[in-house]
């Protein structure tokens, strides 16, 4: 039998339209499927993005080719984690530890932009500057997106483009309870460390648990794991790991080059994009943390130091929430004979991690319901970039999955 997971988010931005887009998509995904077959759901999915004028062929191009390849390896998962049916595309399986995408219930909201606040979620993951792809309609929530605190949340650049609500903000850990939420998502924009903090003390004040998707360091900072121990309640973080992103494509070629003997002279990883994400980093001073966890993913890959720079590199307004990656890597192998790779990646950024957050949840409700309590290490070293305990990515995998299946206490 599934079960309900409820669900908060600060932060409706990109990634939580992804998000809640993403367990509606899935919810009928899964049911047209078995009701009609494959070839009439990406009919209806091909036809739902015909109505969408922003970038919609990318996402129907990857909605066909994704769909015709289920793989054994899927339905191992699935198997394993309880469920039944073959996995669909973007998803470690359908049925994870007993629950769907569609037991996530979107519970209580949190934002200060002016378009947002006061709409109900469903209206205002479409609203400005929200630019990623629409992949479904959402159907009304009845949840009302409520002002949050704003802190250090909006930095001076983005602060140009958008306009702060100027209602005051409310009772957020009255609201949180009241709501009977279980979870808050932080999808704060880089760099919010006050207000991730405070978002953090809410949480603890509430009774909820935490995950931290954005590279503010409370999953990963004894302090913070040990708080939420103290209150019997559980974090995960930091810093959300996309599907197939720069990071965790990064972290896999190099232990690639290390695993093959390869010695690593140097890398970088270079990433552009052209959502409100990427505008408010062009405040260096914001881009600290975010730094430091894309680079230690990668280092810690390496039994050696390496030079490398890694991180968000510039704004190009009209690539919308497509986010370019660009990674080189340097080395010599067999007699010290040099090599060179380089490589490019292109996705639409805020889905790139919105089945990674939908496993993250799964896994936190599974932790919440055992009454496993502060820093989630599996979940976190499988789902994001600075984890308490960074691992290899079929490590961290392996582990989580003997996690949902009840071998591993966190």
């Amino acid at each position: 039998m599934s079960k309900k997971v409820r669900v908060a988010i600060a932060g409706v931005g990109n990634c939580a339209s992804a998000l809640v887009q993403g367990t509606s998509y899935y919810h009928r995904y899964h049911s047209s499927d078995h009701k009609k077959g494959n070839e009439n759901e990406n009919d209806d999915v091909n036809n739902n993005n015909s109505n969408n004028n922003n970038s919609n062929n990318n996402s129907n191009i990857s909605t066909r080719s994704n769909s015709s390849s289920n793989s054994s390896s899927s339905s191992n998962n699935d198997s394993n984690s309880g469920g039944s049916h073959l996995a669909p595309p973007g998803l470690i399986a359908y049925n994870l530890g007993g629950i769907e995408p569609s037991d996530i219930e979107f519970v209580a909201a949190f934002d200060v932009v002016e378009s947002k606040v006061g709409q109900d979620l469903a209206d205002a993951i479409f609203a400005s500057p929200n630019n990623t792809i629409k992949i479904c309609d959402v159907n009304k929530t009845g949840i009302t997106v409520e002002k949050g605190e704003v802190l250090d949340g909006v930095g001076k650049h983005l602060n140009e483009r958008v306009k702060i609500s100027d209602k005051g903000p409310p009772n957020i850990a009255q609201i949180l309870k009241d709501s009977g939420a279980e979870i808050l998502i932080n999808y704060l924009p880089v760099g919010s460390r006050q207000a991730t903090k405070y978002y953090v003390e809410q949480c603890l004040d509430a009774g909820v648990s935490f995950i931290n998707a954005i590279p503010v360091f409370i999953a990963s900072t004894p302090k913070w794991q040990q708080a939420f121990a103290g209150k019997n309640l559980a974090c995960a973080g930091d810093d959300v790991m996309s599907q197939l992103g720069a990071t965790v494509l990064h972290k896999t070629l190099v232990k690639l080059f290390v695993d093959r003997g390869v010695k690593i002279d140097e890398t970088y990883q270079l990433n552009v994009g052209g959502d409100m994400d990427f505008y408010n980093m062009l405040d260096e001073e914001r881009l600290e943390d975010k730094r430091i966890s894309k680079t230690s993913a990668v280092a810690a890959m390496v039994p050696y130091h390496i030079p490398m720079r890694i991180g968000p590199s510039d704004f190009v307004g009209f690539l919308d929430n497509d986010k370019i990656c660009y990674i080189n890597m340097r080395g010599k192998y067999f007699g010290n004979v040099p090599i060179e790779l380089d490589v490019k990646l292109k996705v639409v950024d805020a889905y790139n991690s919105a089945g990674v957050m939908i496993d993250a949840i799964r896994g936190t409700k599974l932790a919440i319901d055992r009454g496993t309590n502060g820093p989630l290490e599996s979940i976190s070293a499988y789902c994001f970039k600075h984890p308490p305990v960074q691992m290899s990515y079929s490590d961290a995998k392996d582990r989580f999955m003997e996690f949902i299946e009840g071998k591993r206490e966190r």
